[in-house]
């Protein structure tokens, strides 16, 4: 194919994937209560109506909770994981990588009928905190692989230079290993976090009588067509870009 023309192929490519996302954004702000096109001009009378939605409020609250929990606590395991898993012996990565990432190779609906089935066959009473368990089994695989890959080009002589010289472990983590990956750490958290924020299928099936914004924004249209849902697509999607785009700015700074 002639190089001229993979440009515009790529562009156009890109906008027929996008167009669905950038019409969505759009009427967000279209001040006709039908979705149309034309719109018939621009408003902010949606995102104020859906501040006074019922609900609105606490289920943000909730997915900005179960957000930053479950990308604290996927990042902790998943550090200390990667950590094992690049030092141990190689047998044991070979083996122990395929049962950790497990979880990313299981569909979404299944895992919440698992997590249904589990919470429910132990009797635990369903809502956050069974939601922020379910996820961080979920997504703390992310983390594990983005460590991994980090710590597998780390340049372990100075550590081994560090304990010659007679450096505590928790100092050298502290004080050479920690600096050099931090940005990635706070990368890989970044993305839980979004990906966390987005969480339907897990999250429908282990909150109970909580809602988050996408569970919320499910039952808005269960109702109807309501331009409110642009509006909380429009945060939704706000806060993903804005976690995915720092994510991507901090790990693209050390890798």
């Amino acid at each position: 194919m002639n190089s001229r023309l993979l440009a515009p192929l790529g562009v156009t490519i890109g906008l027929f994937m996008i167009a669905p996302l950038l019409v969505m954004l759009l009427f967000a702000f279209s001040s006709s209560s039908l979705l149309k096109l034309p719109i018939e001009g621009l408003t902010l009378h949606w995102f104020a109506a859906l501040t006074e939605t019922q609900g609105f409020y606490p289920s943000l609250v909730n997915s900005l909770l179960i957000a930053l929990t479950v990308g604290a606590a996927s990042t902790v395991i998943g550090t200390l994981a990667a950590f094992g898993l690049t030092a141990g012996r190689h047998r044991l990565r070979n083996v122990s990588m395929p049962v950790l990432v497990l979880p990313l190779l299981v569909p979404p609906l299944v895992l919440g009928i698992v997590f249904l089935s589990y919470f429910s066959g132990l009797g635990f009473r369903l809502g956050l905190h069974t939601t922020i368990i379910a996820q961080t089994v979920t997504l703390q695989p992310i983390v594990i692989l983005i460590l991994a890959s980090r710590l597998a080009g780390f340049d372990w002589a100075t550590v081994d230079s560090a304990r010659d010289l007679g450096a505590a472990p928790w100092r050298i983590f502290i004080d050479i290993i920690f600096p050099i990956i931090r940005p990635t750490i706070l990368g890989a958290a970044l993305i839980v976090m979004a990906l966390s924020l987005d969480d339907f299928i897990i999250t429908i099936f282990t909150i109970g009588g909580e809602n988050t914004l996408p569970t919320l924004l499910w039952g808005m249209m269960r109702k109807g067509v309501d331009p409110r849902m642009n509006a909380c697509a429009f945060i939704l999607v706000s806060l993903t870009l804005l976690m995915g785009g720092l994510a991507l700015r901090l790990t693209r700074t050390r890798n």
